[in-house]
């Protein structure tokens, strides 16, 4: 069983030199200033939101974003959304994939959908923590919702899940079907539905009443933030789900 170390300080401003860091998986943690020099070895992988990367002295930040979004456009709609009409066209395109992407995970075994990929979410903890997000940033937020958070919920893995559990009622150990999961993930996607054809420009600069949860900082949240929110999260988790899918499809073949 490899070491793990978690929540801790005792790397920042370390020097690891002549070490077999073979097969190291740094997760959910701040690498700013991360540097590594002379180092060798194959299938090296990053993922995250970094604001510069460079290799080998070449900055590659504005071709890894500009690559991602070729591939998946629905990034920039979902980031460039600035008004009602623009909130939207996202949430159209965002609807649109779910559903193709929804037809495309039903047609693999039920296991399937629980089977995690290089330790990443399955397809169905993905499913929870979007309606994680939903409750949080429009349940709660911007509707004020009285019982916003659904019990499958999935908190995101930089705080802590027990944490946010006790305090929202969440089952972090539960093991529900993908059709459980989505009595409650599609009806949020329905709230998000009426919530942005009813949108208008002064709604959208509206101060929320409430932060998505209690752990948030204590600062205005206004109507556009929160639906941004959502709308990127649904946009980078449908990425995460697409690139899962393909490795889940390419296992059933070849069983």
């Amino acid at each position: 069983m490899p070491a793990e170390y978690t929540q801790g300080d005792q790397f920042r401003g370390a020097r690891i030199h002549l070490c077999d860091l073979s097969g190291l998986e740094i997760r959910d943690c701040d690498v700013t200033g991360l540097k590594i020099v002379d180092c060798y070895g194959g299938n090296v992988s990053l993922g995250g939101g970094f604001e510069r990367v460079v290799v080998n002295d070449v900055d590659v930040t504005a071709y890894v974003e500009a690559e991602l979004d070729r591939l998946h456009p629905n990034r920039v709609l979902a980031r460039e959304a600035t008004s009602a009409a623009e909130y939207r066209a996202a949430w159209d395109a965002i609807e649109k994939q779910w559903e193709e992407t929804l037809d495309r995970a039903r047609r693999l075994p039920e296991a399937k959908l629980h089977e995690q990929v290089d330790g990443e979410w399955s397809f169905v903890e993905t499913q929870r923590h979007l309606l994680m997000a939903s409750d949080a940033w429009i349940g709660n937020a911007v509707l004020e919702e009285d019982a916003p958070y659904h019990s499958l919920g999935l908190p995101g893995g930089g705080k802590s899940a027990e944490a946010s559990a006790k305090l929202l009622g969440l089952t972090l150990d539960a093991i529900p079907t993908l059709d459980e999961v989505l009595a409650p993930r599609l009806a949020r996607m329905a709230t998000m539905r009426r919530v942005v054809d009813e949108l208008t420009e002064a709604e959208l600069d509206r101060v929320c009443g409430r932060k998505p949860a209690d752990h948030y900082p204590d600062k205005d949240y206004v109507v556009r933030r929160c639906l941004s929110v959502v709308l990127k999260e649904e946009a980078e988790h449908h990425r995460y789900a697409v690139r899962d899918l393909t490795v889940l499809e390419a296992d059933t073949r070849t069983e």
